[in-house]
């Protein structure tokens, strides 16, 4: 089996190293300075125990991949990104490629599924970076990560079942599950805080603002929806994932946290916060607060603003 993993970012990027050491064969497909980086120096994972730069095979294009044997797609950019790259794979995989969604968010499933019979979903839980070309950061260790999985919309079959077996063999903590989309519902609630941090800095407002958006954005979804409880969220994170320091980096802040450290111009809370007011949109519920912080990471993406610059207290002055 090939796997091909679209997506070369923290989540990506990580997952990508770890399989290649396992022995997996795996191409990456990159962007711009990052796929340049790679191709010119190599991937480096930076870790708690060590760093290591690892020469691994990177393209531009799905469409530059070798599909002489059956491949697997880890499809792993962030959820706005999504439409470009089911461009890029329909013109180039069969139909019948199993696409794996390695991504936040509750969109990208019923997207792939348009275009490809087989769709998978997969609830990510793995602390990780990207802040310079051609490095990616796993914070935790020696688990980088616990990737549960199953197919969408609902159900597990062999392909789930192998992919789990990769993921272990890479490190992870990985389980098929017939109810993955439970579970990616409730990481989409824990999500949510993501904006905070990202206009305002770690601590301050987002400690304040992250529990208290999840009950109310929970409303929004119809009463026989199923989500997660935050109890088996926790009973399934255990002590599993023991975010260490990794040498020479420093994690500032979460996945869009660091899209705006990057200046990427795109920020994922349309799909975050804005699957909310979506949600609330269709089914009658008012969304205000998370109608104002998709709005305004959004704002700070595209105007290049650094993360943090957003007063705290303004912010909460408005969300109250």
């Amino acid at each position: 089996m090939r796997w091909m993993v679209y997506g070369a970012g923290a989540v990506g990027g990580v997952l990508r190293a770890r399989l290649h050491e396992a022995g997996h064969d795996v191409v990456l497909v990159a962007r711009g300075a990052h796929l340049a980086a790679i191709r010119s120096q190599g991937l480096t994972l930076a870790a708690p125990e060590d760093s290591r730069t690892l020469r691994v095979p990177a393209v531009g294009r799905a469409a530059e991949v070798d599909l002489a044997e059956p491949t697997v797609v880890l499809l792993a950019v962030k959820s706005h990104q999504t439409h470009a790259a089911v461009l890029d794979l329909v013109g180039a995989v069969p139909p019948g490629t199993p696409v794996v969604c390695v991504q936040n968010g509750v969109a990208n499933e019923p997207t792939l599924l348009r275009f490809f019979e087989r769709v998978y979903g997969v609830c990510v839980m793995m602390p990780a970076g990207h802040l310079e070309p051609g490095v990616v950061e796993q914070h935790c260790s020696p688990v980088p990560g616990i990737l549960d999985l199953g197919r969408f919309p609902s159900g597990v079959d062999e392909v789930a079942h192998d992919v789990a077996a990769a993921f272990c063999s890479a490190g992870f903590v990985s389980e098929p599950r017939a109810d993955i989309m439970a579970w990616k519902r409730r990481k989409l609630l824990m999500n949510l805080a993501n904006a905070v941090q990202a206009c305002c800095g770690s601590g301050g407002a987002a400690t304040t603002c992250g529990p208290a958006l999840s009950p109310r954005a929970r409303r929004c979804w119809r009463p026989r929806v199923p989500v997660v409880s935050e109890a088996e969220d926790r009973t399934r994170r255990g002590d599993l994932l023991q975010t260490r320091e990794v040498p020479g980096g420093e994690r500032g802040g979460g996945s869009s946290w660091q899209s705006l450290h990057r200046g990427t111009g795109t920020i994922e809370s349309d799909y975050l916060n804005g699957e909310v007011v979506l949600l609330g949109r269709l089914n009658g519920v008012p969304t205000p607060c998370n109608e104002l912080l998709r709005r305004t990471a959004l704002e700070l993406a595209r105007a290049g603003s650094p993360p943090g610059s957003v007063d705290a207290g303004d912010l909460l002055a408005q969300l109250a």
